[in-house]
């Protein structure tokens, strides 16, 4: 890592609850929290915005939500995104075929048109291509309701912040998807 880990117990204190909820479910503190948490605003911030997008009620199911998590994570050179957001769409789908076919999903019979139309529309904002053709905008038209597609948005540009924070201070794999 670019930045020199400090260990947990110098952070804020208001911060230390969610190092302990993440030691007590992944079995360790993310890496990437804790360079988060060095601003601990941006950490907080951080966090609501995941926990938003994570919510039971998003009307993006979980699978798909850590589909396009990987992906972004992919096409960003993530280490530790790919790491983490493999095993959890691995838990989520219930196997491993999606999280393997992903990287040659337009030529894989793995994923439905709902995925495909928003793989299609991630890898483009990823490469910032805007405006969106009229075809991806039918497709998603013809897959999401408006909610939908600006939660889906909001979900990949997300993503796009936390793997290239995460890229770009080198943060590595901690070996969540074996």
């Amino acid at each position: 890592m670019r930045i020199a880990e400090k260990p947990w117990w110098q952070y804020r204190w208001y911060l230390r609850p969610f190092f302990w909820n993440q030691r007590r479910k992944y079995g360790q503190v993310l890496k990437s929290a804790l360079l988060w948490g060095r601003s601990p605003r941006v950490f907080l911030g951080v966090a609501w915005l995941y926990g938003a997008l994570e919510r039971k009620g998003s009307p993006l199911e979980p699978a798909l939500r850590s589909l396009l998590s990987l992906r972004v994570a992919q096409l960003n050179a993530c280490r530790f995104c790919v790491d983490i957001n493999s095993a959890l769409l691995d838990s989520r789908a219930g196997s491993k075929s999606r999280s393997e076919a992903l990287e040659r999903w337009r030529d894989s019979s793995v994923f439905s048109e709902r995925e495909r139309a928003a793989l299609g529309y991630a890898e483009l904002m990823c490469r910032g291509e805007f405006p969106l053709g009229e075809e991806l905008t039918r497709r998603l038209h013809g897959c999401f309701d408006d909610d939908a597609i600006v939660e889906l948005t909001a979900l990949i540009a997300f993503q796009i912040l936390s793997s290239r924070f995460n890229s770009a201070l080198e943060v590595p794999s901690q070996g969540f998807s074996r």
